[in-house]
């Protein structure tokens, strides 16, 4: 895939997802791309793939600016995006020279994958692990790989309306009500006892430098993604841990959890693992759901891209019996969920 046409297809998903200046962006950028600078060249020549179910360039090189104007680096970028309204000739102009100008700081930023960490996603896991709950009442230990800034390790203190019913605590630190079609899983007492994440480059949001990096990859026309991401960064308290997914899982796994269900699971990263690390991941967790018992079950939830027209796709493994679920679709930021299971 060329960079024009990763441009484009990111450009349809923005829009997809009701962000039209992201949508108009990176079709400017797919039309008027330069190639006439270090930057310009290093990203026309990225290797593999650069796409949304990639490394998500097109992604990379908008936060990267998006970054710039939340940090006041760049006047003119300023008073081309939002609020501010201008032409398609206006934002253009002042984008390719920010291209130009902040040559170093963009080359930095694309060479680490995005830092979206969407609080909306919590949307699946708070209704996934309500779902699990009912089956092992158990209380749960929870490992997530690709944490970010492990805003969704703190999905337990979020509540969940959806279908007529509230999930998780009366006092939540933020309150999500995503479109919700299909049934609702019941209502049970989650107990999460333990939660910890790991991140190559994982993020402290108590930082604002770090916080920052969260902030520019919300997208600057949906202000209210901001709110509720600052909100979920003043509920936090766990930090991610920094390390390999991969090797991390090998002590998580290496002694099952009695009386406890553990729950690892990942929204959107397992795409940025090389394909040998998800091939001895896979094997991982399967050989350790081998051993799993009723008092210390192995579920494995993911959100991932599957390719398909509308959003993610909701899937479980579960252990022990080696169960292949098809919870549902979300949305990529947590809109709406179509749920399957029962």
């Amino acid at each position: 895939m060329s960079l024009p046409e990763a441009f484009l297809g990111q450009a349809r998903a923005c829009a997809a997802l009701d962000s039209p200046f992201m949508g108009r962006l990176l079709t400017l950028l797919a039309s008027h791309w330069p190639n006439d600078s270090e930057f310009a060249q290093l990203c026309t020549n990225w290797p593999g793939d650069i796409s949304p179910r990639g490394v998500s360039l097109p992604l990379r090189i908008a936060g990267g600016l998006h970054a710039l104007v939340l940090g006041g680096h760049d006047e003119g970028l300023i008073a081309a995006y939002p609020p501010n309204q201008t032409s398609d000739q206006a934002l253009i102009g002042a984008v390719l020279k920010a291209l130009s100008t902040h040559q170093d700081f963009l080359t930095n930023w694309v060479q680490s994958a995005p830092q979206t960490n969407e609080v909306r996603r919590s949307v699946a896991l708070i209704a996934a692990a309500h779902w699990l709950a009912a089956r092992h009442p158990l209380p749960f230990v929870t490992s997530e790989l690709g944490a970010s800034a492990g805003l969704n390790l703190n999905w337990g203190q979020y509540a969940l309306k959806a279908g007529g019913q509230t999930f998780g605590p009366t006092d939540p630190a933020l309150t999500l009500t995503p479109e919700w079609y299909g049934p609702v899983p019941p209502p049970q007492n989650v107990e999460v006892r333990e939660r910890r994440g790991i991140d190559l480059n994982p993020l402290d949001p108590t930082k604002p430098t770090q916080s920052a990096r969260l902030l520019a990859y919300l997208w600057p026309d949906q202000p209210h993604r901001v709110a509720l991401t600052r909100a979920a960064i003043a509920a936090s308290t766990t930090r991610v841990e920094k390390g390999d997914a991969i090797d991390w899982l090998v002590d998580r796994l290496a002694t099952p959890k009695d009386g406890h269900l553990h729950l690892i699971y990942h929204t959107i990263a397992w795409q940025y693992f090389p394909i040998t690390s998800q091939t001895r991941g896979t094997a991982l967790i399967e050989a350790a759901g081998a051993q799993a018992t009723a008092q210390a079950p192995l579920a494995w939830l993911r959100m991932e891209n599957d390719g398909g027209e509308d959003g993610a796709a909701l899937t479980l493994r579960l252990w022990p019996g080696n169960l292949h679920i098809t919870l549902g679709r979300v949305d990529f930021h947590g809109r709406w969920v179509r749920w399957q299971a029962v």
